[in-house]
């Protein structure tokens, strides 16, 4: 079964996404979660749940986080509130994460995400043996590399299929150590549209912001592998993970809607690549192009 996973900026936005078709919801605060695309509150997680779980939906929520003693320190608490809230699952990265998990008997599963390193099939295996009931595979995998992890493992492993991708992470708050030095008062969030480019490609801009877990910066085009989703289908990779971290509002929700009917083509043989190719290429904001990153290379070109 195809399972489309989207990520939530708002209440309002999760409603929506929902009545679009998303079967999960990827939800979380800035505290313990990377890169979300809206700071959701615990008792907004909570209503969010009920909701999806009324409409026969799931909510995954964020603590794939850099964790330091401070963030493992108030975690119980934060992890027993998600129990009390009935999300379906949590994405881990850090062991300390799992380790308190299984120390406070928690009815709460979780799925591996520790972004980069998450590239083979023994990885997932050691977690999926310390209780993992999934994996999110590193973005910079290609094709090649996720179906041969898919195929020796049960579990499904997640596969982004649109947005964009971190490139770089500093825990330091580099943005704002430089407006302070240029005496610029620049914000700072994702909401700003700030971004860098190179000397010798001044084409390419790079989004970037800055919130308490440092500065982020973003792939200058998005993944867009809605042409391809019939060739995942038939790999068995199933697990498809749309970020709208820069796409916001109806626009993300547009798009969501759009690799619903994509999913539900595969499903009935009836896809038409061109024409949902060229359905997202109308729905994409201007100023984010589209592309396949690591996807379609070969292993030893990902350098």
């Amino acid at each position: 079964m195809i399972h489309i996973i989207a990520t939530a900026e708002s209440s309002g936005q999760a409603e929506a996404l929902i009545a679009a078709g998303v079967d999960t919801l990827y939800i979380g605060g800035n505290r313990f979660g990377l890169r979300m695309p809206g700071h959701i509150t615990l008792e907004e997680i909570g209503d969010i749940t009920k909701f999806a779980h009324r409409q026969n939906r799931k909510v995954y929520t964020a603590v794939n986080g850099l964790m330091h003693n401070g963030h493992i320190e108030a975690l119980p608490e934060y992890l027993s509130s998600l129990e009390k809230a009935g999300v379906d699952a949590i994405t881990v990265g850090d062991p300390g994460v799992i380790q308190l998990l299984k120390e406070m008997k928690l009815n709460l599963p979780y799925i591996y995400d520790a972004q980069t390193l998450v590239t083979s099939a023994n990885q997932i295996k050691f977690w999926l043996k310390r209780g993992a009931i999934g994996a999110v595979a590193a973005r910079e995998c290609t094709f090649i590399e996720l179906k041969e992890i898919q195929a020796q493992i049960k579990q499904p492993v997640e596969v982004q299929v649109y947005g964009p991708t971190c490139i770089h992470h500093s825990k330091r708050r580099l943005l704002s150590n430089y407006t302070q030095f240029a005496h610029l008062n620049a914000g700072t969030t994702v909401r700003d549209r700030l971004s860098i480019s190179e000397k010798k490609d001044r084409e390419k801009q790079y989004p970037l912001f800055e919130d308490e877990n440092g500065t982020h910066i973003f792939s200058a085009e998005d993944i867009a592998l809605i042409r391809y989703l019939p060739d995942l289908h038939r790999a068995g990779l199933d697990t498809w993970k749309l970020d709208g971290i820069l796409a916001e509002g109806e626009t993300f929700t547009d798009i969501a809607a759009l690799y619903v009917r994509a999913k539900e083509a595969v499903l009935s043989g009836t896809f038409d690549a061109a024409r949902f190719s060229a359905e997202l290429l109308q729905l994409q904001p201007e100023t984010r192009k589209l592309g396949t990153r690591f996807f379609l290379r070969q292993p030893d070109e990902v350098q």
